[in-house]
């Protein structure tokens, strides 16, 4: 397995079965021409992507800049491998690279896979809070 950071958008619809949903071209454009934001692919023997992780880097002005894990996907075949902890390992230290003072993700309390996961790949679970959100596509 190889882990590379993408920056075509014809990478990223070769791994489009590893995304919640197809790429959006707009998006996706947008995504790979921000400097702050990372993909990077898992990519097996045969060439084939079977592992995903984007990362969004956020600045505060008292705190520095840290690396959000914004979202890990891991093809079916490809589970149980080692995959998304290599991914996050990688994530992190493109972060460390980056001057980033930590990283962060967020999951569901009973996703016990992403929780397995990010804790293989040294995660702390800090704290339970709550996620509140806007729809902001209302009429």
């Amino acid at each position: 397995m190889r882990i590379e950071r993408v920056t075509a958008e014809a990478e990223v619809h070769r791994a489009a079965d590893l995304f919640d949903a197809p790429p959006i071209e707009a998006a996706t454009r947008r995504f790979l021409t921000d400097p702050t934001h990372h993909l990077l692919l898992a990519y097996d023997d045969a060439d084939r992507p079977v592992g995903m992780i984007t990362g969004v880097e956020t600045t505060h002005p008292d705190k520095g800049t840290e690396m959000l894990v914004y979202e890990l996907g891991v093809a079916p075949v490809a589970r149980l491998q080692g995959i998304g902890a290599a991914l996050v390992d990688a994530l992190a230290g493109l972060a460390r690279d980056r001057g980033c003072y930590g990283m962060w993700v967020a999951t569901e309390n009973d996703n016990k896979a992403a929780l397995a996961t990010y804790r293989r790949a040294g995660a702390l679970e800090e704290m339970t809070f709550t996620l509140l959100s806007w729809d902001l596509n209302q009429d």
